[in-house]
């Protein structure tokens, strides 16, 4: 069963600094997608801030099965609707992937309900990602740990929920420690984070990189249908109760088959 794949990315930096330009010409996002294409399981396409509703209708979101996101500088650009709408696809079951500086985006700190804050320190130092659960779907194919040459330091504290499972923990070269690999799940929809990308550093070709990524797609991925009306919260009248009909006993607020306060 091929795993439909939307790779989202701000495309910002790329089009606005040489440096990052010139590691990905095709835009950070073409070139994650290029990655988990290798895999003939993953069917992987892309979308941008720029794109009418950022790439993501109701129409094509409801043909993904796992949403990667990767953001930086224009979190606020993004739309409060989109998000809304993106929100509701991963309680629905729509896998996301949250990448490096998308801890700040407003999906991710919509769904993790938290200020996902971090110490950060741009100085090129070579980072070590641990695996810490060996037995993880999205640990397979890894040894013990890898190592990245140059990357951004992000460090503890970092201000998210307690995870369902840590994946990975990360050492870096300057001293600190970095919880980089977190899953959770929000509704039907699982959400995995992975601090390693920053854009000035050519990470997203690394080898150990991209499997994290193939693995994390089928991780998150949902084979059951979507979990329609999840944010519905519909009455059950008296009459149609499972050991009903009932007795209505005392009162009531509302009057029969109204729709509930919000």
């Amino acid at each position: 069963m091929t795993i439909r794949v939307v790779v989202w990315g701000e495309n910002v930096h790329e089009q606005e600094n040489e440096t990052v330009r010139k590691i990905y010409p095709e835009g950070m996002h073409t070139t994650i997608a290029k990655g988990l294409g290798e895999d003939p399981m993953i069917e992987a396409s892309t979308a941008t801030l720029q794109e009418a509703e950022h790439g993501l209708s109701v129409e094509r979101l409801a043909k993904t099965d796992v949403l990667i996101w990767w953001g930086h500088k224009a979190h606020g650009q993004v739309s409060d609707e989109i998000v809304e709408r993106v929100a509701n696809r991963v309680w629905e079951g729509m896998g996301l992937i949250v990448l490096h500086s998308g801890h700040f985006s407003k999906i991710f700190k919509r769904l993790m309900g938290t200020p996902c804050s971090l110490k950060w320190r741009e100085a090129g130092e070579k980072e070590r990602v641990w695996v810490i659960n060996r037995n993880h779907q999205i640990a397979q194919g890894l040894s013990d740990y890898f190592e990245i040459e140059q990357t951004e330091m992000y460090g503890e504290p970092f201000t998210v929920p307690e995870p369902m499972e840590t994946v990975f923990v990360t050492w870096y070269e300057g001293g600190e420690v970095f919880r980089s690999g977190l899953t959770y799940q929000r509704g039907g929809g699982k959400i995995f984070y992975f601090s390693p990308g920053h854009e000035t550093y050519p990470i997203y070709y690394n080898t150990d990189v991209k499997q994290v990524l193939k693995n994390a797609v089928k991780w998150a991925n949902n084979p059951a249908p979507a979990w329609a009306g999840i944010t519905n919260a519909p009455n059950t009248p008296a009459d149609k109760a499972p050991n009903g009909p009932l007795t209505i006993k005392g009162e009531t607020l509302h009057k029969a088959g109204e729709a509930g306060f919000r």
